[in-house]
């Protein structure tokens, strides 16, 4: 079974989970001059047992794929050409990455210079009158912060571009 079957199979499962929870609550009792729902009361009772058993043998499927998942994009590792770099990392890091890190990076690469939209260069008097010029001191390079923040803006992006093909292509390392 490849990533993205197992990943749709977990949804399918969890809808058929959530039909045998609908359908216990509903039918799992009535009142004492109501025909059972599914012949006598004791059919009713094995049906109420059977969505039971069902429930959970679907629940014990979810979880091996779930961890069928986890164990594969621990061991699969995925190379990605960022800012004209090979970097390989495996699919649980990238996961990371695309959901939160690389946009925190862009957010500290993108913060160098917000100060400097409150300070202005030229000339001031000073208070004993005389003229100084004023100019920006910067302890980083603005090249580098523009190339830095568009790197890490679309690292999401060929994140997601990526792992789409791998799901399709990677087989589930199952025990």
């Amino acid at each position: 079974m490849k990533l993205i079957e197992g990943m749709k199979k977990i949804k399918d499962l969890q809808i058929k989970a959530e039909d045998l929870r609908k359908k216990v609550s509903t039918y799992c009792s009535d009142l004492n001059f109501e025909t059972p729902m599914y012949g006598t009361e004791q059919d009713q009772r094995a049906k109420i047992q059977e969505w039971m058993q069902g429930h959970g043998d679907i629940l014990k499927e979810i979880l091996r794929l779930r961890v069928a998942i986890q164990r594969t994009n621990l061991i699969t590792h995925v190379t990605i050409e960022l800012g004209g770099k090979q970097v390989t990392k495996t699919i649980a890091e990238w996961i990371h990455r695309r959901r939160d890190l690389a946009n925190e990076e862009r957010e500290m690469w993108a913060g160098l210079g917000r100060k400097e939209t409150s300070m202005r260069e030229g000339t001031v008097q000073t208070s004993t009158g005389e003229k100084q010029e004023v100019k920006i001191r910067r302890y980083y390079d603005p090249s580098q912060r523009d190339e830095r923040s568009e790197l890490y803006r679309s690292e999401p992006l060929l994140v997601d571009a990526t792992l789409e093909v791998i799901n399709a292509v990677t087989d589930l390392a199952e025990n």
